[in-house]
């Protein structure tokens, strides 16, 4: 197991990668605490992650298998692993799989996606390989005609079907209105976005013998960070010990957050990367301790560095590039993010203000349409799911400054806002 001590890993770290030699430069030499390190600021950390130039690597892209993160058309981000990590990354990832519920001889459908460099349709199956109990592994991603999908579930008795809930209901709509069911169908795997009520209601028409759990709370970009905890609450995941350090930090002053019940957001150092390090990275969520000791917690949804909507990954900054973009006049004053759900989808609005007595309404029409054009062309999977009917298209919403909302103890903006149900 290459797990490294966490003081060889900073040691190593500062003297190998340039960025984070410069983010530590103030630190002294034998500075081994988590504690005593700053957060990674994730704007900075992908500035100098880069194909050209980079910083943040301890070494020469030689031997390594590349997957994209998130990325925009303009500015896509790219996460490395050796063979070594990656295989460390699986295996880890593979064991939670039992802990979500799967068991010897279960018959897996992986419905992820795969292809332009993207991780969760392979990181999954390899995953299943790797698990410690044997699996029968049907490698039928995500992309795949749900014409052909369901006989394949269908002929091969598959007992898991393991996909993002987006996918899975895509899938069971598709039963539903063939007039069908699934019954062999005893687990639905989902991962990398939340699963809500109304969902869990045409995942059970379709397929009524299914309990949906989640398969772990991983990323491309911040790794391991929680295998999934056995209970009737799906967003309670376990640290994945030892490969994985999770830190819940308090949203304005960064100070570890050790109470249980008190939301803060992510914070990930993976012990067993050292090609492209993590150490105290944003992972973008929002969660709370819920059993410290055990290292148990509950995701509460994204945090302001990023969002999830439906299938598609947004960061604020994305937006904030949009309107810089779209607005050349300057006229909005403020942007945030807010996502709703309604009629069992997602839908991103843009909250922008506007100074007072800037309220000509043909004017920000066309503002507003210049400003979600930017967006829908530097994230096109966001206007790609609206045409498959996963999430709602984007819409603009007008407000002033002191419509915004800011954080109550520090004032300071808060860039994104989740507004869809949690429980």
């Amino acid at each position: 197991m290459s797990v490294h001590p966490l003081s060889d890993l900073i040691r190593f770290t500062r003297h190998n990668s340039p960025f984070y030699s410069a983010l530590y430069a103030h630190l002294p030499a034998g500075t081994d605490r988590l504690a005593d390190l700053p957060v990674v600021d994730q704007n900075a950390f992908w500035a100098a992650n880069t194909l050209q130039d980079n910083t943040v690597l301890t070494a020469p892209l030689g031997e390594a298998v590349v997957y994209k993160t998130g990325g925009t058309t303009g500015a896509p981000k790219f996460s490395c692993f050796t063979r070594e990590e990656w295989r460390e990354f699986v295996t880890a990832f593979g064991q939670g799989l039992v802990e979500a519920g799967l068991r010897p001889g279960h018959r897996v459908a992986d419905l992820f996606y795969a292809g332009e460099l993207y991780a969760s349709f392979l990181f999954v199956l390899d995953s299943l390989a790797h698990a410690p109990v044997d699996n029968v592994r049907l490698p039928i991603g995500g992309a795949a005609p749900l014409e052909t999908t369901v006989p394949t579930l269908e002929d091969f008795g598959a007992q898991v079907v393991a996909g993002t809930p987006t996918t899975l209901c895509r899938l069971a709509e598709h039963v539903v209105a063939t007039g069908r069911q699934l019954p062999s169908v005893e687990l639905l795997f989902f991962g990398g976005e939340a699963l809500f009520d109304d969902q869990r209601r045409l995942l059970a028409a379709a397929f009524p013998h299914a309990e949906a759990r989640s398969l772990g709370y991983a990323s491309v970009d911040a790794g391991l960070l929680g295998r999934p905890v056995p209970g009737p609450d799906p967003r309670v995941h376990r640290v994945f010990s030892p490969h994985t350090v999770v830190e819940i930090l308090d949203e304005t002053t960064d100070e570890p957050i050790e109470e249980e019940g008190r939301a803060g957001r992510v914070v990930v150092t993976q012990l067993f990367r050292r090609l492209m390090p993590v150490i105290r990275y944003p992972a973008g969520d929002r969660a709370e301790w819920t059993d410290r000791a055990a290292g148990h917690f509950r995701i509460l949804g994204r945090a302001e560095e990023g969002v999830r909507v439906g299938p598609v990954s947004l960061y604020s900054q994305d937006a904030l590039a949009a309107v810089a973009a779209a607005d050349t006049d300057g006229r909005v004053m403020g942007t945030q993010l807010v996502v709703r759900r309604h009629e069992g989808r997602d839908q991103l609005v843009l909250r922008l203000a506007t100074a007072p007595g800037d309220d000509d309404a043909a004017e920000l029409e066309v503002l507003a349409k210049a400003v979600v054009a930017e967006l829908n062309a530097a994230r096109p999977l966001y206007p790609d799911s609206v045409d498959a009917g996963y999430v709602h298209p984007m819409t603009v919403e007008w407000a002033r400054h002191s419509d915004l909302v800011v954080n109550s103890r520090s004032g300071k903006l808060v860039r994104v806002i989740d507004e869809r149900p949690t429980a």
